[in-house]
């Protein structure tokens, strides 16, 4: 394991409280790549989990994730978009509200675009449809 400065380990724990498990397995470089890999993962998850999510003053959490839903769909990101989906459900976005942020994003991106999104949007709401039934039945 890397030895994280404060303020990275402050954005490892922000993102974890977002996302709802640890970041750190996935950003940590590998034994396989360069050294200043950790510098690129370190300033790309400062940037985003202790600079831009936790500013709730004017835009809060659930507005956040929405917006980052509808950029990385308009992006076409699909990868990006599959985490955003899970981060904007965990924390209070509904389902129909993504679909309306769909609809918007059609008309000023592209139908395309929405569809292909929209298909990551679709396996994302069955996966958490099914977390939801596996939590229940273990209740």
């Amino acid at each position: 394991m890397t030895e994280h400065t404060p303020d990275y380990t402050r954005a490892l724990d922000n993102a974890e409280r977002i996302l709802g498990f640890s970041l750190a397995p996935f950003v940590d470089p590998r034994p396989s790549e360069p050294a200043n890999a950790y510098d690129f993962t370190r300033i790309a998850t400062e940037h985003a989990f202790k600079d831009a999510w936790p500013r709730t003053d004017h835009l809060d959490l659930r507005s956040r994730a929405l917006v980052s839903v509808t950029i990385t769909a308009s992006l076409g990101i699909l990868e990006p978009l599959r985490g955003q989906l899970r981060i904007a459900l965990r924390n209070g976005v509904t389902k129909e509200e993504i679909v309306e942020a769909f609809i918007q994003m059609a008309v000023y991106a592209g139908v395309a675009r929405a569809f292909d999104s929209y298909a990551v949007a679709r396996e994302v709401f069955a996966e958490y449809d099914e977390a939801g039934d596996a939590a229940r039945d273990q209740s």
